[in-house]
Parts: structure tokens; C-alpha cells; sequence
């Protein structure tokens, strides 16, 4: 869905310590735009704040850390009581399918406590367009906490149609489609 353009998507090593992940991200992330979904939409919120000179970011429902806290409390609930495939099962709702959790399900626990004690903070000076995007089908609290991530740090925000937090496995040509606006509006910049 994104021909033309050099889609890249890195295995990361899911270690749990939000720096290492950041410093193995920077490299292929300088001068990218940058596209994620849940942590991985984390983690470009967090690049930009580093000021790794990122072209721009498309950021699906990221973690907001004290903007709104325990948004993530029915994940950590669920890890707790069912691992990683009873995570996944209330991250992604019905989309997700259990062939699709990692082959490291002790990962899920590190990424859990690493995107939990995040904290977000204003992008660097110099890094390209931020946009924020939620699902029109994502529970209130998705729209609550995408909102006070807006307002805290002025993030234009989109909703995408048909779609919840999973927006990789429910609506993917929407994401695709924002990820190229997004890039058409960076290029003029």
C-alpha cells in the first residue's frame, strides 16, 4: 500500500529499557518519516523528542504516560492474569489473532513495563511534522488520551475511519493513506 516509497520495518530488540531501543531506532530513523501504531508510535514520539531529525511522524494511539494515567492499566491486567496472548487479545481486540504473537513472549512483559513508565515530552527543534491519528472506532479513552497529547504539546490530530487501535490490521489503506499525506505535507516544508 506504500509503493514507491523505502518501507522499512524494524525487528526490534524488545529489551525494556527505552533508551537502548532508541539508540538501535536513530540511525534508520534519521531523516524518515516515521510511522507507528501503539508503541511502536511510542517510540517515534520518543525519537522526536531526541531530536534524531526525523522528516516527520505518523503516530496511531500512543502511550501518554501521567497525560492520562492508566490508560494502559487493562493491558497490564490482562498480561497479569493471561500473558501475552490475553495482552494482545485486550490491546488489539478481536483483530488480532494468536498466530501473530511473538516468538519471545517474555518480550511482551519488557515492552509492557518499558511504554508504561513512559513519559512524553515536546518534539526537538527541527524535527518535521508530528501528527497524531485515533481510530473512529477506538474506545473513548483512545480519543481522551490522543486529545491531551494534542493539547499538551500541539499535535494535529486525524481520525481514521473504520478502524480502532489495531489500525494495521483493520484499516490499513487508511494508515497508508495518512502515512502519505503526511510525507506530500513534509516535502513542502
Amino acid at each position: 500500500m506504500l509503493d514507491g516509497f523505502d518501507v522499512r520495518c524494524p525487528d526490534r530488540a524488545a529489551t525494556g529499557d527505552l533508551d537502548a531501543e532508541l539508540a538501535a531506532l536513530a540511525p534508520l530513523c534519521a531523516g524518515a518519516i516515521v510511522a507507528g501504531v501503539s508503541g511502536g508510535a511510542t517510540l517515534g514520539l520518543a525519537l522526536a523528542a531526541r531530536g534524531v531529525g526525523l522528516a516527520g511522524a505518523l503516530l496511531h494511539e500512543p502511550a501518554v504516560g501521567s497525560l492520562l494515567p492508566g490508560l494502559l492499566a487493562p493491558m497490564a491486567q490482562a498480561y497479569a492474569s493471561g500473558g501475552a496472548t490475553a495482552f494482545a487479545a485486550s490491546l488489539y481486540g478481536p483483530a488480532w489473532q494468536p498466530s501473530e504473537a511473538p516468538d519471545d513472549v517474555a518480550a511482551v512483559g519488557r515492552d509492557l513495563s518499558m511504554f508504561r513508565a513512559f513519559e512524553p515530552a515536546a518534539p526537538a527543534a527541527g524535527e518535521g511534522p508530528i501528527q497524531l491519528t485515533v481510530g473512529a472506532d477506538s474506545p473513548p479513552v483512545r480519543h481522551e488520551s490522543v486529545r491531551r497529547l494534542s493539547t499538551a504539546f500541539g499535535f494535529p490530530v486525524v481520525t481514521l475511519p473504520a478502524t480502532s487501535h489495531a489500525v494495521h490490521l483493520e484499516n490499513p489503506a487508511a494508515f497508508a493513506a495518512a502515512i502519505r499525506t503526511l510525507a506530500a505535507s513534509s516535502a513542502r516544508i
